[in-house]
């Protein structure tokens, strides 16, 4: 056990908020009743924000927003019987329950590990892989927009239809000089939906029959022709490969790794505390 965790789980009276003294010099903002809002409640925002934003504007939707909040309030407490206990003991569970937050995220921050090896990915994606059912169409593809009439349409023909190493900078160059758009990344596994956004094949209805059917898929509409070389598709409810999901993995193992740390926290906070005999629950 930490001596962080040691102190944490010492008598409550010995944890201390942070408690500033009040400052005869700091100007009163905004008044409702009873109730300041003082210069000091504010500075943070022009701190804080960045340089790019308007701070005059974001104080000044500060203080309108506190001083709506200080109207409910005095609505509230001249038109409702309150229960003073319920509200102080709702006010300290929330206290404490603030207080254990901060405690836990600060603690799992400082311990949590967020490197993953490809070992550990591979194996989750292979024991989960049923999990990542694809909810849209993903191709490899490489994709040319370029102006209808020019001549150069039957070398980008060519060129799509071959499969080198070669092919690919000839492609590439292609591309740099003639297309209007683009797009090259053939190892990246893309939205079809995406790639073919403002194109005409937006109005063909069945995206699976054309991708079945067709490797090299080529469409004009009134000024420009678009060719898509598809490489590889993966369908709707079909497992996608693992490169498309390698992020998603990474982020569901470190927070799996997260919520072990939380709860291994709270265990031995609780098994220490009983060790030491700093609880006693009555029968």
């Amino acid at each position: 056990m930490t001596g962080s965790i040691m102190l944490f789980m010492s008598s409550c009276d010995l944890f201390k908020m942070k408690n500033e003294q009040a400052d005869t010099d700091d100007a009163i903002v905004a008044t409702v009743g009873n109730a300041n809002l003082y210069h000091s409640d504010i500075d943070h925002i022009s701190r804080e924000m960045s340089p790019d934003l308007d701070s005059a504007e974001l104080v000044n939707r500060y203080i309108q927003s506190w001083v709506k909040k200080q109207l409910v309030i005095r609505e509230a407490s001249q038109n409702l019987t309150l229960n003073e206990a319920e509200i102080n003991r709702k006010l300290l569970d929330y206290r404490y329950a603030l207080i254990a937050y901060e405690f836990e995220k600060n603690y799992v921050e400082k311990t949590l590990d967020k490197d993953v090896t490809q070992k550990e990915i591979e194996e989750y994606y292979t024991n989960n892989n049923q999990n990542f059912a694809l909810k849209e169409i993903i191709v490899r593809t490489n994709f040319v927009k370029l102006e209808k009439n020019i001549p150069q349409r039957r070398q980008l023909e060519r060129l799509l239809n071959r499969n080198s190493e070669s092919q690919k900078e000839e492609l590439k160059e292609f591309a740099i000089r003639y297309a209007n758009n683009y797009f090259m990344e053939d190892s990246t596994w893309i939205n079809f939906d995406d790639i073919i956004l403002n194109t005409p094949l937006t109005k063909n209805n069945n995206h699976v029959q054309l991708l079945r059917n067709e490797k090299l898929i080529h469409v004009d509409d009134e000024t420009y022709a678009y060719y898509f070389k598809i490489l590889e598709y993966r369908l709707q409810d079909q497992v996608p490969p693992l490169e498309f999901v390698k992020d998603e993995i990474s982020k569901i193992i470190v927070n799996k790794r997260r919520a072990e740390i939380a709860e291994k926290l709270k265990r031995d906070i609780y098994n220490n505390a009983l060790e030491n005999n700093e609880f006693t629950i009555y029968e």
